[in-house]
C-alpha cells in the first residue's frame, strides 16, 4: 500500500506499512486483512478472498476472527451453503473500517512522499 519513492543518485527506497494494533501490540488490521475485507466485498466470499490473496483459507479465517475478537465486532455476515451456495458480505462496521482505513492510508502516503522528498533534498545536499 505505501507509496516508494526512489532517489536518482542513491538508489534508495522508503517503504512502510500501516497497520492497526491493540495496546499489547497484538495486529488487529493489518494489509492483509485490510486486502481480505476488501476481497469479500467485492468477491461475496472470504474463499474467494483468501485465493486472490494467495493466502490460506484457515489463515484468513483465523485472521478475521482476530481482528473481530480485539475490535469486539463482527466484521462479516455469514450465509452457509443452500442452493447457490453460501456467501459473504460485510457488515456495516467492516464498511465504515475499510472506509476510514483508506483515508488514513492516502493521509499517511501523502505525509510519508513529503517527508521523503525532503529527505532527498537533504542527502542531494
Amino acid at each position: 500500500m505505501g507509496k516508494r519513492g526512489k532517489s536518482n543518485r542513491f538508489n534508495v527506497f522508503l517503504n512502510y506499512k500501516l497497520w492497526l494494533s491493540s495496546m499489547s501490540g497484538d495486529g488487529i488490521i493489518s494489509e492483509e486483512v485490510y486486502t481480505l475485507l476488501n476481497g469479500i466485498r467485492d468477491k461475496g466470499s472470504l474463499k474467494a478472498a483468501a485465493e486472490a490473496a494467495d493466502i490460506s483459507y484457515r489463515k484468513a479465517w483465523g485472521d478475521l476472527k482476530q481482528a473481530e475478537s480485539m475490535l469486539g465486532y463482527d466484521l462479516t455476515e455469514k450465509t452457509r451453503g443452500g442452493k447457490k451456495g453460501g456467501h459473504s458480505e460485510l457488515t456495516p462496521a467492516a464498511k465504515k473500517l475499510l472506509e476510514a482505513y483508506a483515508a488514513l492510508q492516502e493521509k499517511l502516503d501523502d505525509a510519508v512522499e513529503e517527508a521523503y522528498l525532503e529527505l532527498k533534498k537533504k542527502m542531494e545536499n
